[in-house]
């Protein structure tokens, strides 16, 4: 077992915070299968880390909506707030930041694709962030998340809504909307789905992006997210005019 040996300079540098100990970000970056596969050595996964993070998350996302956008009602904030706390966008980040290299796995977890896994890369942004508090406070917290998260709000809000905003334009132009399954993989207990959003004339659709998830629904979004994207869309107001 090779535990506890990562050199983290790098990953604090892109990070833009130094830990006086670095044993949180040992515990951050491990997942629960790894504790379970070295259960007698007594060590602890991220998922207390995890659920410090999420709190964290919620208040500091909440107060800088809340700062930003006077004018918009509770609502509207609780909605861009889901936007930028979901799934895809926080995994989105962790993997631009390479957390996935230094995740402590079982075996059997990093056969399988445990370290490009949506659904792990996200529970690392927030592991992290608690992290972060821990070993420093509040303000680094706060400094963490408006740096990697609280960046280009109008784009990543536009993933809450990307299938109903492409159905929108699609309709627009009288296209046909469809999402095709491209496979099936991964064990029966964690599928990924790909899918391939198509979209043109009935029976002549264009193939656009492709989509990556646990669920189909989810691959769909993310699938309809890029192909906004692609299309230069940024919310339902730009399909009126495009």
């Amino acid at each position: 077992m090779n535990y506890g040996v990562h050199d983290y300079s790098g990953l604090e540098e892109r990070i833009g915070y130094h830990f006086k100990d670095k044993g949180y970000l040992d515990t951050a970056f491990t997942h629960k299968s790894f504790t379970n596969e070295y259960r007698s050595e007594g060590i602890s996964s991220y998922e207390r880390l995890e659920f410090l993070g999420d709190s964290l998350l919620e208040f500091i996302s909440s107060r800088e909506l809340y700062d930003r956008y006077p004018e918009k009602p509770e609502g509207e904030l609780t909605k861009l707030r889901a936007s930028l706390v979901c799934e895809y966008t926080l995994s989105q980040i962790s993997r631009s930041l390479g957390y996935g290299e230094y995740l402590y796995l079982s075996r059997g977890e990093d056969i399988t694709g445990g370290r490009e896994r949506n659904s792990i890369l996200c529970d690392l942004f927030e592991s992290v962030l608690g992290a972060i508090y821990l070993d420093g406070g509040l303000e680094p917290a706060k400094d963490y998340v408006m740096k990697h998260l609280m960046t280009d709000i109008e784009k990543k809000a536009l993933f809450h809504d990307s299938k109903s905003i492409l159905q929108e334009y699609s309709q627009k132009y009288g296209f046909n909307l469809i999402y095709k399954e491209i496979s099936v993989t991964g064990p029966d207990h964690c599928h990924v789905y790909t899918v391939q959003a198509c979209m043109g004339p009935l029976g002549e659709e264009t193939e656009y992006e492709k989509g990556e998830a646990n669920t189909k629904k989810g691959a769909e979004q993310i699938a309809a997210h890029k192909t906004l994207v692609k299309l230069g869309i940024n919310d339902l107001s730009d399909v009126k005019y495009k």
